[in-house]
């Protein structure tokens, strides 16, 4: 009395009825599949095949009437191969929507790779112009090479200016200060009658050294 009652409630839901299908593993029966349309799909079947139809046709056409199992029209061998034929069907769809599948997957990680390649790309081509442009406001060493060029030859020209202003300038006397001739007279007085040079009196010319005394400091 109680079962039925609890079978006639409306508020719990009913237990499933109806024949029960056994249980199997996608993955193995997809490979099974894929195994079988590779088969189907090589020269080797093609040709067991045809070798098996040729010998059904000819022991059902040339064997005595008491042992043709299968005799003219064929009719037994149509059912066969419309049998093979629409079992075939699904497991080639079967395994061509499993290559879809890795196709799809393997596609996916192509442009998840292709993105990171294209954004690796990107950040060394930022590097790069980053490293160009910092490069270029680097002394190189042409640059430095020339510089020191120009420098050497500048100073060259110093040299020989400061040779040709030695040579002009004529011979000073030694004497202390306060003697019989003062500084500016030896200096305004030159042997061959030209006029003094208008330079800062220095050591770099050796001018305390011919008059033989250093300003005090």
């Amino acid at each position: 009395m109680a079962d039925q009652r609890r079978a006639e409630r409306l508020d719990q839901p009913r237990e499933p009825r109806g024949v029960k299908l056994p249980r199997f593993d996608p993955e193995a029966f997809g490979r099974w599949s894929e195994g079988i349309a590779r088969g189907m799909g090589t020269a080797n079947f093609i040709v067991y095949m045809t070798v098996v139809i040729a010998l059904w046709f000819g022991w059902n056409t040339l064997a005595p009437a008491d042992l043709r199992f299968d005799p003219y029209t064929f009719t037994f061998l149509t059912l066969v191969l419309s049998l093979q034929a629409s079992y075939a069907a699904p497991l080639i769809l079967l395994a061509q929507n499993r290559q879809t599948d890795r196709d799809r997957v393997a596609l996916e990680e192509d442009r998840r790779r292709a993105t990171m390649q294209k954004a690796d790309t990107e950040y060394l081509a930022r590097e790069v112009a980053a490293l160009r442009i910092a490069l270029g406001e680097v002394a190189t060493r042409d640059f430095l090479r020339s510089e020191l060029v120009r420098l050497a030859e500048e100073l060259d020209a110093a040299a020989q200016r400061r040779q040709k202003r030695e040579l002009r300038q004529p011979d000073r006397p030694t004497g202390r200060p306060g003697g019989g001739q003062g500084r500016s007279g030896g200096e305004g007085r030159s042997g061959g009658g030209e006029p003094p040079l208008d330079e800062p009196r220095d050591d770099l010319d050796g001018d305390y050294v011919r008059d033989g005394h250093r300003p005090e400091s």
